[in-house]
């Protein structure tokens, strides 16, 4: 039963998507938009996408200013708003296997787009999870070894300094050998 009303609590329902419509006894409205409004939230929060968030703020201020459009309706202007369901759902409702077949090529390819973006969604949350772990290891057992012992730091790098050494000595060794020729020649300090 639609009745125009008035006042605080129709700005109030009116804030939540759909109520106020339901309020107002446009129950079919209120309805399609309540589905639209938390079908997104649930079918965003369920597969990881977020970017179906995007929709959420044009469904509420859908809901809102068409709560105080028909508030602000003469009454026969009022009365004579047809209670129809946003989107026209009630079409799809009866219809939904004719609707199907009809469209099965359209339908199957947004489904596989949206099953796309669903893996890829669970791939890039794995990988980014796989490389803070491999990043954390790498920086406990760095804090470990270099910051906890200074004793192995400075003898890692006594071996590090000593392996330099050794090949600057071995390719001066190569330059003299190979200044001399065929002959073979050792020469010692």
């Amino acid at each position: 039963m639609k009745k125009q009303k008035h006042g605080f609590w129709v700005f109030i329902f009116s804030l939540i998507p759909g109520a106020g419509e339901m309020y107002m006894g446009f129950k079919k409205q209120g309805i399609s938009i309540m589905l639209l409004f938390w079908g997104s939230i649930a079918l965003a929060s369920i597969t990881g996408l977020g970017w179906l968030a995007m929709f959420l703020p044009v469904i509420w201020f859908y809901s809102f200013f068409n709560v105080h459009n028909l508030k602000s309706l003469s009454e026969e202007e009022f009365y004579s708003v047809d209670d129809n369901y946003v989107l026209h759902m009630d079409q799809f409702s009866g219809d939904i296997g004719k609707f199907l077949q009809k469209h099965r090529n359209t339908t199957a390819w947004i489904l596989i787009l949206f099953g796309i973006c669903i893996l890829w969604s669970r791939f890039t949350s794995l990988l980014y999870s796989l490389y803070r772990m491999i990043w954390k290891t790498l920086y406990t057992i760095s804090a470990t070894v270099f910051l906890r012992s200074p004793l192995l730091s400075v003898s890692l790098l006594q071996v590090f300094i000593c392996s330099l050494n050794k090949k600057r000595n071995w390719r001066k060794k190569k330059i003299k050998m190979s200044i001399i020729g065929n002959r073979t020649v050792h020469i010692s300090k």
